[in-house]
């Protein structure tokens, strides 16, 4: 991973409005009018504001441009991958450097719009949410792609319980704390707000924003996203709910499915021991099978529980509690 920054140096402290973190791959028709068009913003508007640029191991002249935006501009930060790692790990990245009050995503393709900077950081900063999330109304993609999008978004709306039109838009507003207390890996730049929900973030909005045309370059992602989308939102969900209690989920399974098994057997025994003594052997009969079945994936279930809670207990990954307040008042004094 290669760095760049305006000032080689120890940076001058100073407090930061927005930190506007922006993963990039090919990007470089772009980035000199996506950064000319930010910072054109952020001096109408009067805010301190670093802009992180992470270059996911791009094939073009991306990084050359970056450096050149860095040399140029003191608030502009930039890190290159090695090789393509993807959105997820680049923004992960993105948020460990930033240090604004509120922090800013969106893509490098000009297809949103750096105008919504303003108002966003307003619904942050004003109206206390925590998240803020774009919602592309009016969209310039093709079929193709929004009918997929309006499924995804109707599934992860009925599974996560936050009621967003457009989970996937890439241009986002967090707090500073939300950004620092979630992990990304895989592709779950998709899931944000349902992790910060998890993470005891639930003040989450939604801002209708512009979406523009794709002016330079074609879209990065290939179909491999509609595979992956689905199986990443049930990760999410239960990560969210169980991660920390998984035997919660599969001893609970388990127990009702050996339940129904034992339940079975127990009334193939009295049948044949008590009600019809003339009938077909237990092990004849289909009822017996079906028993037994339960009762072994039920084991199976609770097992698989019991090991997912040993492998929680053993692991070296320490709990993450956070605390929003603290009161000493009730200390010793001197």
């Amino acid at each position: 991973m290669y760095i760049c920054r305006a000032q080689p140096h120890k940076p001058v402290e100073r407090k930061v409005n927005i930190s506007v973190v922006i993963p990039l791959f090919n990007e470089e028709e772009s980035l000199p009018e996506l950064h000319a068009w930010i910072a054109r913003v952020m001096n109408a508007h009067s805010f301190t504001y670093e802009v992180i640029l992470i270059d996911d191991g791009s094939k073009d002249t991306s990084w050359e441009i970056i450096e050149s935006l860095c040399a140029q501009d003191a608030s502009v930060y930039g890190i290159k991958f090695q090789r393509n790692y993807g959105k997820s790990a680049a923004l992960q990245v993105g948020f460990e450097k930033a240090s604004g009050e509120v922090v800013i995503t969106m893509d490098a393709d000009l297809q949103d719009s750096p105008d919504e900077i303003p108002e966003l950081y307003r619904m942050i900063m004003q109206e206390d949410f925590d998240v803020v999330s774009g919602w592309k109304k009016k969209r310039y993609d093709p079929i193709t792609k929004t009918i997929p999008t309006k499924l995804y978004n109707w599934a992860a709306r009925r599974l996560t319980g936050i009621h967003l039109h457009d989970f996937n838009c890439g241009l986002k507003a967090y707090k500073l704390a939300v950004v620092k207390s979630i992990e990304l890996y895989g592709d779950m730049h998709r899931y944000i707000p349902p992790l910060a929900k998890y993470a005891g973030f639930h003040n989450i909005g939604e801002k209708v924003v512009q979406h523009q045309a794709r002016k330079y370059g074609v879209s990065k992602f290939g179909l491999n996203r509609f595979l992956n989308g689905p199986l990443d939102l049930l990760t999410v969900v239960f990560m969210g709910k169980f991660g920390k209690k998984p035997m919660h989920f599969f001893g609970a399974i388990g127990t009702l499915m050996f339940i129904i098994g034992f339940g079975f057997a127990v009334f193939l025994g009295i049948d044949k021991l008590f009600i019809d003594q003339t009938a077909r052997l237990i092990a004849d009969r289909t009822e017996f099978y079906i028993a037994l079945a339960a009762m072994i994936i039920g084991s199976q279930f609770f097992l698989a529980g019991f090991l997912a809670e040993l492998s929680g207990r053993n692991s070296s990954t320490r709990n993450v509690y956070l605390i929003e307040k603290r009161s000493y008042d009730n200390e010793v004094g001197n």
